[in-house]
């Protein structure tokens, strides 16, 4: 497995954006992707199992809406339990150098909504800060995120042009 696809969203069925992306990415033999709410409905994260998954992974995308200008619940709760010290930080542990990490985001707000002096007055990137520096916590090298804007006003060609962009995006680091 060569691209991890760690897929987050509390409702998955009433998004059209990530069945849109989802159904485009599970066509390319290069992604193995991983619908983690689905996997596990009842919260109770299978920590050896996910951790085996980026060990045999490259490159690690985290496939989430924009929820509350960060990551989905299930998703901080995944980022908690799987990067634990003495496993994917820490003296010695090297188990994620190297590795790439990617967000591939929708937001229901438009571009100039994430800039300085725009309704969200906060840009995307310094949104992320924390999940840089988690990157860098854990050795991996961290990617620019995918951004789909304004999500909810997007019709279904739309849709279909932003996973033909998602897929040659993602397939940009696998050249190097």
């Amino acid at each position: 497995m060569n691209t991890l696809i760690l897929a987050f969203h509390p409702h998955p069925a009433r998004s059209r954006v990530q069945q849109a992306w989802l159904r485009r990415l599970r066509d390319a033999p290069e992604f193995h992707v991983h619908q983690v709410d689905a996997a596990y409905p009842d919260w109770r994260i299978d920590v050896a199992r996910e951790q085996a998954l980026l060990e045999r992974s490259r490159h690690v995308v985290f496939m989430h809406p924009l929820y509350w200008y960060s990551v989905t619940p299930m998703m901080k709760l995944w980022l908690d339990e799987v990067l634990k010290f003495g496993w994917a930080f820490g003296p010695g542990v090297d188990r994620l150098a190297g590795k790439t990490w990617r967000h591939v985001v929708s937001t229901g707000a438009t571009q100039a909504d994430y800039q300085a002096g725009g309704f969200n007055e906060y840009t995307i990137s310094e949104l992320f800060k924390p999940w840089q520096r988690s990157a860098a916590m854990v050795g991996m090298r961290y990617l620019p995120p995918f951004l789909l804007h304004d999500s909810h006003s997007q019709d279904d060609a739309a849709l279909a042009r932003s996973g033909e962009q998602l897929l040659d995006a993602l397939r940009e680091p696998l050249a190097s």
